[in-house]
């Protein structure tokens, strides 16, 4: 097989601190070349060749958070659909989730996920096991077991561990696996049945509301319990000023923890609830917040408190959603969108070009300890094409996942993935899906 050269781009890759026009070569499902002088016209010819003039070119993004919902509710989402919606996203990994039916707490789930991936043939997949036995916040999971089968972290997401005993077992455990805990961080006495953000506009709505001092006072705890054993914590979906404030706290003390956060919690605000005239695209958890928290999560953003952007990608059906706002399931699909509501963040001059390839690509890949997150020599081809001036409006019907609860349906958006690369092969471009076509790996 010919090389994939990718060529005339603007590549960012954090790793190597680089930030200009580069050339890339790309063979047997690795970088083998970083040119700052053009390939020769001869090279060219026998290549495959993907222009990237007017693009950036940045390590494959990498999405900590993700719900597949396979096994158990293929009706939401499935290994393969939400692989296709991850590499027209612009992401050639992404983490799942455990919370499916059943739950991810043994081999056999694990191995499960990781074959429907290899059928699928797009991004690769890495499961999250849980942490508790069915995700019940009793028992521990087998962990090792679900290490050895290829989980990368442990989570209860969806369920906070409400138990603080529990949760210090779980982190002394996984010291030993070199594994992060990825807490869901929510006081379920403190959320009672409230639906969004406690605050001015909870009470103008007649919602009943969450106050942010649910999360920030499990991510205390955790960070106490951090202290306690030395285990690593990931602070999952960081929503709230004082959360954002406690995890840089820790960090400056030098305890092991990072955190993420998601498109739409420094998108939106409380505010979109209404807008939206109870729209329930907007319920998620942990809630919409309020202006001031949104701009703390984008000052952590900015000063590296917060380590990646993660989609919380949570596929529904009209079913969960079209319901009371209540009533209605949380969760919104974010792969297909995240990028360009990111790209936003650079045109606001909130963060650089190159700090946004940190977020996405390098920063996720340092958290799990995953490959990827540079585009050194010798490292695997995972790469994404990023067109950041393209213009498109967001019809849920024309994503690819199979979930369509988004609420940014009719936004005008600004920046697409115009190619995924995964393992030296091209698995998305310009919008279609090649599961057979580009390079071998």
């Amino acid at each position: 097989m010919s090389e994939l050269l990718i060529v005339n781009g603007r590549l960012l890759d954090p790793a190597n601190r680089i930030d200009g026009v580069r050339h890339l070569a790309i063979d047997g499902g690795k970088v083998v070349e970083v040119s700052e002088k053009p390939f020769a016209a001869e090279r060219l010819r026998q290549a495959e060749v993907l222009e990237a003039k007017d693009c950036w070119v940045m390590p494959g993004f990498i999405d900590l958070h993700v719900h597949l919902r396979e096994p158990g509710q293929e009706y939401k989402e499935t290994v393969a659909s939400g692989s296709a919606a991850a590499v027209a996203g612009g992401f050639s990994t992404v983490c799942c989730m455990p919370n499916t039916k059943p739950v991810n707490d043994n081999a056999s789930i694990t191995e499960f996920i990781l074959r429907k991936a290899r059928e699928a043939d797009l991004a690769r997949v890495h499961p999250i096991g849980a942490i508790s036995k069915g995700s019940k916040g009793e028992e521990l999971a087998e962990i090792g077991e679900l290490r050895q089968a290829g989980c990368v972290a442990i989570s209860d997401d969806g369920r906070p561990v409400s138990s603080s005993a529990l949760m210090r077992r779980a982190l002394e455990y996984t010291r030993t696996f070199g594994m992060p805990v990825v807490a869901h961080e929510e006081d379920l006495c403190l959320v009672g049945k409230g639906v969004m953000h406690e605050g001015k506009v909870s009470t103008r709505l007649g919602l009943r509301g969450i106050p942010g001092a649910a999360e920030e006072s499990m991510i205390a705890r955790d960070l106490a319990l951090v202290e306690l054993t030395g285990g690593r914590l990931h602070v999952a979906h960081i929503s709230c000023a004082g959360s954002v404030r406690l995890v840089r706290e820790a960090k400056r003390r030098g305890l092991p923890v990072t955190c993420e956060a998601a498109p739409h919690h420094f998108t939106l605000t409380d505010e979109e609830v209404a807008r939206s005239q109870y729209g329930t695209s907007t319920k998620v958890n942990p809630p919409l917040r309020a202006d001031a928290d949104r701009e703390a999560v984008l000052e952590g953003l900015a000063d590296g408190t917060i380590d990646a952007i993660a989609t919380d990608h949570a596929p529904h059906s009209i079913v969960e959603k079209e319901l009371e706002y209540d009533l209605a399931a949380n969760g919104m699909i974010g792969l297909e969108t995240a990028l360009p509501l990111s790209l936003e963040l650079v045109r606001q001059n909130r963060i650089e070009p190159l700090r946004l390839a940190e977020l996405l690509s390098t920063g996720p890949a340092c958290c799990f300890k995953l490959a990827g997150g540079s585009l050194s020599v010798g490292v695997p081809a995972d790469v994404t094409v990023v067109a950041p001036g393209e213009a498109w409006t967001c019809e849920p019907a024309r994503l690819h996942s199979k979930s369509k609860n988004t609420p940014f349906a009719g936004w005008q958006l600004k920046g697409r993935a115009k190619a995924t690369v995964v393992g030296g092969r091209i698995r998305q471009r310009d919008g279609a899906i090649s599961t057979h076509g580009g390079r071998e790996s």
